[in-house]
């Protein structure tokens, strides 16, 4: 089967009531190495606020902080608790075509967006995922930015940062092991053995351990059964950090998770095991949203980290929420392409939080287009524009697809040095066919000034009244109803090929009366359909549904289409392998 291979991106003072200046932004001899430095030197080159001045801009006073070090914090609890029921700023949504080796850059155009927006004077701030380890030494590398269009601390962000995916980590682990440590005394809740579904789970990418036979070694080590691993981004209990509302909405999701069935059939829950107490103390300080900075000092949350294309792909709710509260207008991503994350966002995020995005950013860079025109790789250097043309028939489904939710849509192009005019010219011709606005940015270069046009047409058209969200399909439909309209109204396809074991998994869900739930598809990021090779515009499919899993305490039934693996595996010449530590000690090769 194949592995999950993400791509890297493109690298190529005011409280309330008080005006908020522009921010200065870059400029030539600002101290920072010049544009096509290593991200890791830009970053570490920039001098960075105190956080508490970062939060001021924001109107928050530093005992609403708790601090990690000089330049990141998180939020206390009492203080997003106070923030409820505050008037709300204007959001919105970058996201991007079908992923290419070539890059897109949605997390470079999220914190240029909004250090444009800071630019132009706007209370501005952004809202990202944390990065995964998994990726950062596997192929993908990290996930802050890029360029003059960064978050710091870089190093901290993309490795250990304030410690949330190590508490996702052992809160997950610790109720596998009460689940081995309940059959081991007895079972008295009658669990099956057979039908634990309960993984563990690990940040790092390691295919060996998709598939584990646990508790050999005679009666006093456990109770030998199947088991495995899936990658932390991909835990049932990431998903509930990101979607609990507060500390009692964490707990209660806790308790809802199903792990097992007993030997009559019926499901076992966390709280059957006495396990959601222990777990939300070991996520209290985790569910605390985290404070940092783009290299321009624009207020950053960055908080929870679940993958698109094998979770639901968005930052956490409380993030969302508590930057809508304290900005104007507030900018965010969702994972991979439209397809995933951007679907995920409205279909199970915004469902379950009432939120609505007054406009939405497509991402595209030339070089990405051509690859869906069919350029090869090594020849993305050669000015091509009919195959921007051919390759703007993805651009074209995206936008359709986010037309579908009611929404404002623009589309942002990442320039990179080498694009070409006439490219330009061929994809201005696209865009006008399709009605929709494109927007050149130069923010990987430039910062701030870069996007400042950019900024000016978002925040242009969230000077419009919110729209009125239309979602994909309703929440009474049928399980396998849900996933046939995601797929044919939104990848293209002509229908969905349920496997019999799938089928039963819905129904089964059902029955337990799960069936008002959304669904969350995880499947390859490359393409509209489970084939990762279908690049460009992929229609007439049929999507193979191959399995299904009940996420009770998040909300949402993952469906698993074709060969995508919750557990990444790395890739033949992994990130790895260029990072280390310099003489000095600093880290070098990160990205």
């Amino acid at each position: 089967m194949t592995d999950y291979l993400p791509l890297r991106h493109d690298k190529p003072l005011c409280g309330e009531g008080v005006a908020l200046e522009a921010a200065p932004g870059p400029s030539p001899d600002d101290g920072l190495p010049p544009p096509g430095a290593p991200d890791i030197a830009i970053a570490r080159a920039a001098t960075p606020w105190p956080i508490g001045e970062v939060a001021a801009r924001l109107g928050i006073e530093p005992r609403q902080l708790l601090p990690y070090g000089h330049d990141k914090a998180k939020l206390s609890h009492d203080f997003t608790d106070a923030l409820v029921g505050r008037p709300p700023g204007k959001l919105v949504l970058v996201t991007a075509i079908t992923p290419t080796p070539a890059g897109e850059g949605k997390t470079t155009t999220t914190v240029g967006l909004g250090d444009g927006l800071s630019r132009l004077g706007h209370k501005a701030a952004v809202c990202l995922r944390e990065p995964s380890l998994g990726p950062c030494f596997g192929m993908k590398g990290g996930a802050a930015g890029g360029g003059r269009s960064q978050v710091i601390p870089m190093e901290d962000i993309n490795l250990h940062f304030t410690g949330d995916f190590h508490a996702v980590t052992s809160a997950h682990n610790l109720l596998a092991a009460l689940i081995d440590n309940h059959l081991q005394w007895g079972n008295a809740l009658d669990i099956d053995p057979r039908r634990i579904s309960w993984k563990r789970v690990m940040d790092i990418n390691d295919r060996a351990l998709r598939h584990l036979t646990i508790g050999l070694g005679g009666p006093a080590h456990g109770v030998p059964r199947e088991a495995g691993f899936d990658i932390t981004a991909a835990s049932e209990i990431m998903a509930i950090l990101c979607l609990s509302a507060d500390l009692a909405d964490l707990q209660r999701r806790l308790g809802e998770i199903i792990v097992a069935r007993r030997r009559n059939g019926s499901p076992v829950r966390a709280r059957d095991l006495e396990a959601e107490g222990a777990m939300a103390v070991l996520l209290k300080e985790a569910l605390a949203p985290n404070l940092v900075q783009t290299l321009e000092h624009t207020p950053a949350f960055i908080h929870g980290g679940p993958f698109a294309n094998i979770a639901h792909g968005c930052n956490s709710l409380m993030a969302t929420r508590s930057a809508l509260s304290l900005a104007d207008i507030v900018v965010t991503e969702a994972g991979f392409g439209a397809d995933l994350g951007a679907e995920k966002f409205f279909n199970i995020k915004c469902r379950q939080a009432g939120l609505t995005p007054s406009a939405v950013v497509v991402v595209a860079t030339l070089r990405a287009l051509k690859l869906h025109g069919g350029v090869e790789r090594d020849a993305l250097g050669l000015p091509d524009p009919e195959a921007v043309r051919r390759g703007a028939r993805n651009l074209s489904r995206h936008v359709a697809n986010l037309r579908h939710f009611g929404v404002p849509v623009l589309v942002a192009v990442n320039h990179f040095a080498q694009d070409d005019d006439q490219e330009h010219q061929a994809l201005q011709a696209a865009c006008d066919e399709l009605g929709v606005e494109r927007v050149v940015s130069r923010h990987w270069a430039e910062g701030s000034r870069g996007s400042e046009a950019l900024a000016e047409r978002v925040a242009a058209m969230v000077e419009a009244p919110t729209p009125s969200l239309a979602l994909t399909y309703e929440d009474d439909a049928s399980l396998e109803d849900k996933v046939r309209a995601v797929a044919q109204r939104l990848y293209g396809a002509a229908d969905i090929g349920l496997e019999p074991r799938a089928r039963r998994q819905l129904e089964e869900y059902e029955a337990l009366g799960y069936g008002h739930l959304p669904v969350c598809i995880a499947k390859t990021q490359y393409s509209f359909a489970a084939d990762p090779a279908l690049t460009g515009l992929a229609e007439g499919h049929v999507l193979p549904v191959r399995e299904a899993e009940l996420a009770a305490g998040a909300g949402f039934v993952v469906v698993i289409c074709g060969d995508i693996m919750r557990m990444p595996g790395m890739p033949r010449q992994p990130a790895s392998s260029g990072i280390r530590l310099d003489p000095g000690g600093e880290i070098e090769g990160l990205s």
